[in-house]
């Protein structure tokens, strides 16, 4: 069984000489005025490569990207972090993965850009060599923009530019930032007793300098703030003091809220940076959480790592416990997309849909496509998003991903 399954899955391999067009223009709204994002999140590849089960959950993870993508029709497909289960990574092989992740992608002419998540660093596996292996794919738009030890890797933007703009050089109409808020292990390091070493789960503060030295640099340059949106992995603690503090509203917020209570940046590290077991939160995300609210246009962040959940919130108050106050961003997770990782929840994709005039009023719309064809959590992230009421989410199960619900319209 698991010699077919291998068989069946690598003859489905695109090679790189099939990626068309071989590179890829500036991205750009369509000629309607659109751009649409899918975000897929938690693929986590390669897990239990050594028996059946791991190669049956690759497997099912490649059809929910493929009934994901045959559903909707995404400008860029965003990998949202655990691309891959490093924990169970070997080292001569780790990377290939990434091959099976993108091939629905290259078969379908689509680009992609990523973060990297918690999973995506282990003794056996880099986010580096990540990277180099995305690379080898004219399709990836995945950039590392900030170097060093305590950077991470995936800490990029790609500007997206209007739909008349033809030569894609005039001021972006939208910014894709992309952060990488690491976690896991170091590559191939040991401490002194033959221990693997953490490595840190927030965005480094020096990542945060570079975002806003950047941000500033482009204002500068084009003379307006630009519309951003945000990809990080981990979510911030500002998630989960909504969460906690605030509630999560089922018709206001629609969406899962099984990850109760959910993993933030910091979680497991203590203020002074030490990741010793009797400390739950650090605080480190700090800066980053300041920094999305102090630069004006970052409109909402999306993020994973959390599989059970699923809304976004509005984050427009000084929430009990924290010292950031919220600007109003919104804070969204997606839906788990692979079969790797935990969780039964039905996989699917959420789906961001920005159109050139609804950004004038600062308006995102979105909703989750799921595996069974369906859609669920359909909102209009607008001035009044977390007053306005919505269907609820049914707390659906991957037992049958192909069963009829009743679902949004």
């Amino acid at each position: 069984m698991l010699r077919a399954l291998t068989a069946i899955f690598f003859f489905a391999l695109p090679s790189i000489q099939s990626a068309v067009p071989t590179k890829f223009a500036p991205l750009q709204f369509a000629k309607d005025g659109t751009f649409q994002i899918s975000i897929l999140e938690d693929l986590h590849f390669g897990e239990n490569a050594w028996d059946t089960w791991g190669p049956e959950q690759d497997v099912n993870s490649v059809a929910v990207i493929n009934r994901v993508l045959n559903a909707e029709s995404p400008d860029l497909v965003v990998l949202n972090g655990d691309l891959i289960t490093g924990d169970n990574a070997f080292l001569e092989n780790s990377t290939v993965y990434i091959d099976k992740i993108v091939a629905p992608l290259v078969d379908r002419s689509l680009t992609w850009a990523s973060t990297y998540g918690n999973h995506d660093s282990a003794y056996n596996l880099s986010r580096e060599a990540i990277l180099a292996r995305e690379h080898r794919w004219p399709n990836s738009r995945t950039e590392q923009m900030v170097f060093g030890r305590e950077a991470g890797v995936s800490n990029y933007y790609l500007p997206v530019h209007g739909s008349d703009d033809e030569s894609s050089t005039g001021a972006p109409e939208l910014l894709l930032w992309f952060f990488d808020s690491r976690g896991g292990y170091y590559y191939q390091e040991l401490d002194t007793a033959g221990n693997v070493i953490a490595q840190p789960n927030w965005v480094d503060v020096g990542v945060v300098d570079w975002f806003k030295k950047t941000n500033e640099e482009l204002v500068k340059k084009y003379h307006k703030n630009i519309p951003s949106l945000v990809f990080v992995h981990i979510p911030t603690n500002a998630s989960l003091a909504a969460q906690t503090e605030i509630g999560i509203n089922a018709y206001r917020e629609p969406g899962i809220n099984d990850d109760y209570t959910l993993a933030q940046q910091g979680e497991g590290w203590c203020a002074d940076g030490s990741d010793a077991s009797t400390c739950t939160y650090g605080g480190q995300d700090v800066p980053f959480m300041k920094a999305l609210v102090n630069t004006p246009g970052v409109l909402a962040v999306f993020s994973g790592h959390d599989h059970g959940d699923t809304w976004c919130y509005k984050w427009d108050s000084l929430i009990s416990g924290m010292t950031v106050e919220g600007n109003g961003v919104n804070l969204c997770f997606g839906q788990h997309s692979g079969y790797g990782g935990y969780g039964s929840w039905i996989r699917g994709s959420r789906q961001v849909l920005v159109s050139e005039e609804k950004l004038k009023k600062k308006v995102i719309d979105s909703w989750i496509r799921l595996e069974s064809g369906g859609v669920v959590g359909s909102v209009s992230l607008n001035a009044t998003y977390g007053e306005d009421k919505y269907p609820e989410t049914p707390d659906l199960l991957s037992s049958c991903p192909t069963c009829s619900y009743t679902l949004d319209s």
